[in-house]
């Protein structure tokens, strides 16, 4: 009797079978969650164009300035002082009062020098008396040589004690030594004074000078009577007019600078010796720049670039152009084509778009808010002011100029 034997599946059969049904459920699964994310990154709206300002590169005419910083100096100020001591009697100068050469400001005690002064002048009344009769007498010969010289020479004494005792008493006295202002008097009557001690500050104010230093590259470029302006935080948006009035011939051998005094009128007596200032000396006649705002220019370690703001068709134009000229002069403009790489997530940007191309440029000289570009632009070009650093080359861009950044010649502090 023959027996029927079931064939059972290889296990192993069975195990390949299950791992490629797991697997095939993973790909669909994976299949349909990349639909899910395509369908999701295409739903999403491209980034909106970068918000900037703008500033349109122009000329503008310059005058030349060599600018440093200077202390005011009276045209004549000392501090006055007596070389002796006594007590004072009368101080006939008030704070802040205009006095002129000569006169009186302080008294000391003089009673003793003066009477003794009275005496000294008694005797030589008299001996100018004697020497008068003694010169008679010598005329028709009734007293000897010897008479007449002795009279002749105790008249001279006498006159020399008189003078050595005026000198005595005027050191009682403090007199202006040229006109001018006087400063803040603490001394009263009944004080008493040592030899030396500043009794006033006396300055003569009107010229002024100012004294100021700049770098020895610029000697050649000051010369006397060169015109001058300064400015001072105690006067904001007020400026004073002046000239040079000397160069020192010799250089400071640590700091390289030049000494410069200046001289400025003060009819009203507003610049107070010791007063910080900042001083502008014209350098020549004035000159035309090519400017833009400060905050436009991007300084960075291999230059100063700029992102100049132009169309999709000129910025292309542009490039092309550039790589024409960095590369082989014979060779054939890029095509369009090479510029396309950026692949299809990229968002298409329309030929009359508004994009910025980063431009290298030279700079000069700045003045306020405002710098010259030398070479990298032209007049007309339009600048982003504020904003770069969200850009790069060929970034779409929106203009909004309704808060523009500083772009004066003489910025103020806000505060101000």
């Amino acid at each position: 009797m023959q027996t029927r034997v079931e064939k059972k599946p290889n296990t192993t059969k069975r195990m390949l079978i299950m791992i490629g049904a797991v697997l095939g459920l993973i790909a669909i699964i994976a299949g349909i969650k990349v639909l899910s994310i395509m369908k999701m990154i295409a739903s999403f709206k491209p980034p909106p164009p970068a918000v900037v300002t703008t500033a349109t590169a122009a000329y503008q005419k310059w005058q030349p300035e060599l600018r440093g910083v200077g202390t005011l100096r009276a045209l004549r100020g000392a501090d006055l002082a007596l070389d002796i001591a006594g007590l004072v009697t009368a101080v006939n100068v008030r704070s802040g009062q205009e006095v002129r050469a000569g006169q009186l400001l302080l008294q000391l005690r003089d009673t003793e020098d003066v009477a003794l002064l009275r005496q000294l002048e008694a005797t030589e009344a008299l001996a100018e008396v004697t020497y008068a009769r003694a010169q008679a007498q010598a005329a028709v010969q009734v007293i000897s040589k010897a008479d007449y010289d002795t009279a002749a020479a105790d008249l001279k004494a006498k006159q020399a004690a008189v003078a050595q005792q005026k000198v005595l008493v005027a050191k009682k006295q403090l007199r202006a030594p040229f006109s001018g202002r006087a400063g803040i008097v603490t001394i009263n009557p009944g004080t008493f004074l040592n030899a030396g001690t500043v009794i006033v500050t006396l300055q003569e104010l009107d010229p002024i000078y100012v004294d100021f230093h700049l770098p020895q590259r610029n000697l050649a470029e000051v010369h006397v009577d060169q015109r001058l302006t300064l400015t001072l935080d105690a006067f904001p948006g007020k400026t004073f007019q002046g000239s040079v009035s000397a160069v020192s011939p010799k250089i400071d051998a640590d700091t390289r600078n030049v000494q410069i005094e200046g001289k400025a009128p003060n009819h009203d007596r507003i610049l107070t010796p010791g007063m910080f200032v900042n001083v502008a000396v014209d350098a020549g006649a004035q000159k035309s720049y090519l400017t833009l705002p400060q905050t436009a220019v991007v300084f960075n370690p291999y230059g100063e670039t700029v992102f100049v703001v132009q169309t999709k068709r000129e910025a292309d134009k542009a490039a092309a152009q550039a790589a024409a000229l960095d590369g082989d002069p014979g060779a054939p403009a890029p095509q369009k084509t090479s510029q396309k790489k950026s692949g299809p997530a990229q968002p298409q940007i329309g030929e009359d778009a508004l994009v910025v191309r980063q431009v290298f440029v030279t700079t000069g000289l700045t003045r306020g808010d405002q710098v010259a570009i030398v070479k990298g632009l032209k007049e007309g070009d339009v600048v982003v002011s504020s904003g770069q650093i969200k850009l790069k080359n060929g970034a779409p861009v929106s203009i909004d100029n309704r808060v523009l950044p500083s772009d004066s010649p003489n910025p103020r502090p806000q505060e101000q």
